[in-house]
C-alpha cells in the first residue's frame, strides 16, 4: 500500500510538471477567445518561444534573457495574428494555422543555420536554466509520514515557472471577472457592437487580449526548452498547444475548469510514462507507441463523452466591421 501511494505521489508530481505549459497555453487561449479571436496559433507561438529561449540561453547563458526572448517572439507572432484577423479581418483559423506552419519550418531552418545540430540547439546548464526551488522547511519535514512527502516531493522542488503557471489561474480569473478590462473583454466576445456603441475600441481590446495570450505562450515555450528540458528539439511542443485549446473548450472558457482539464491530461501523460515497459500477464509487454498515444486518445474520448454542451463566446471567429 505504501509503495502504491508513493508511486501515485510521484505521478502527481510529474503531473504538475507536464501540465505547466498546458496551463499557460490554456490561460492564453482564454484571453484571446474570450475577446472573440480564435487562437489556433497557440502551438506555433509556444514552439517559437521555446526555440528563441533555448537559442538565447545557449548564447548568453542567462535564463532571464531567454525568458524575455521567448516572450518577445511570442508577442510578435500574437500581434501578427491580430494584424491579420483584427485589422484586416482575415480568417482567424487560417491565420493561426499559417503561423503554426511557418514556425514549424522556420525553427528547424534557423536551428540548422545557427547551430548545425539538425534543428536543435546546444544543451544549457547552470544559470541558463530555471532550477528547482526548495520551499522553506521541505528538507526538515521530508521524513514525516504522509505530510513530509506531500510537501517536500509534491509541492516543493519545482522551478519558478511551474509556480507561476498555477498562480496565473487565479490571476486570470481575477482579471477576467473582477476588473473593468475583464468585463469589457467578455463583452467584446459576446457583443462587439454594443461595446463599440459605448465608445470603446473593439480592435484595441482585442489587440490587448492577443497580447496577453502572446505573453503567456512565451512563458509556456520557455518552460519547455530551458526548464522542463535543457535544449530545443524540433517539434518539441508535440501538439500541446492543440491539447491546451481542447482543455479550454472542455473547461467552457473558464480558468479553473480549464486548469483541471490540463491537469487531467498531465496525469494521463505521467501515468503513460510509468506504464512503459510494463508486462501484462496475458498480453505481454505493452507497445511503447500505444502508451505514448494513450493520453491523446483518452483526452479525445473524454472531450467527446463528458464535455456536454460548451457554449463559446457568441462573437468568436467573427471579424467586427464598424457600422458607419
Amino acid at each position: 500500500m505504501a509503495e502504491f501511494l508513493l508511486n501515485l505521489l510521484h505521478s502527481f508530481d510529474a503531473t504538475l510538471r507536464v501540465a505547466t505549459p498546458l496551463v499557460f497555453c490554456a490561460m492564453a487561449g482564454l484571453f484571446s477567445e474570450r475577446s472573440g479571436v480564435i487562437d489556433i496559433s497557440l502551438e506555433g507561438k509556444m514552439l517559437a518561444a521555446a526555440f528563441a529561449a533555448a537559442a538565447t540561453a545557449a548564447v548568453t547563458g542567462s535564463a532571464w534573457l531567454a525568458l524575455g526572448a521567448g516572450i518577445a517572439i511570442s508577442v510578435a507572432l500574437a500581434l501578427l495574428h491580430g494584424f491579420a484577423c483584427i485589422t484586416h479581418r482575415g480568417d482567424q483559423v487560417v491565420s493561426g494555422v499559417a503561423i503554426n506552419i511557418l514556425v514549424s519550418g522556420l525553427t528547424v531552418v534557423l536551428g540548422i543555420a545557427w547551430f548545425q545540430r539538425g534543428g536543435q540547439t546546444p544543451s544549457v546548464t547552470g544559470d541558463a536554466r530555471f532550477a528547482p526551488i526548495a520551499l522553506p522547511g521541505a528538507e526538515a519535514i521530508s521524513g514525516v509520514p504522509l505530510l513530509g512527502p506531500l510537501y517536500s516531493d509534491l509541492l516543493s522542488g519545482h522551478n519558478l515557472l511551474v509556480y507561476l503557471a498555477f498562480a496565473a489561474v487565479p490571476l486570470t480569473w481575477w482579471v477576467v471577472y473582477r476588473t473593468r478590462f475583464g468585463l469589457r473583454l467578455r463583452a467584446v466576445g459576446e457583443n462587439p457592437g454594443a461595446v463599440d456603441t459605448a465608445g470603446i475600441s473593439v480592435a484595441f481590446l482585442r489587440y490587448r487580449a492577443v497580447l496577453c495570450a502572446g505573453v503567456l505562450c512565451g512563458f509556456a515555450g520557455t518552460y519547455l526548452s530551458i526548464a522542463q528540458n535543457a535544449a530545443f528539439v524540433r517539434e518539441m511542443t508535440a501538439g500541446q498547444g492543440y491539447i491546451a485549446l481542447a482543455a479550454l473548450i472542455f473547461g467552457k472558457w473558464r480558468p479553473v475548469p480549464a486548469m483541471l482539464a490540463c491537469l487531467m491530461f498531465g496525469f494521463l501523460d505521467a501515468v503513460a510514462i510509468r506504464l512503459q515497459g510494463v508486462v501484462l500477464p496475458v498480453i505481454g509487454p505493452i507497445p511503447v507507441q500505444l502508451i505514448q498515444a494513450l493520453p491523446y486518445v483518452l483526452t479525445v474520448v473524454l472531450l467527446a463523452g463528458f464535455i456536454g454542451r460548451a457554449v463559446a463566446p457568441k462573437a468568436i471567429g467573427k471579424a467586427y466591421v464598424k457600422e458607419r
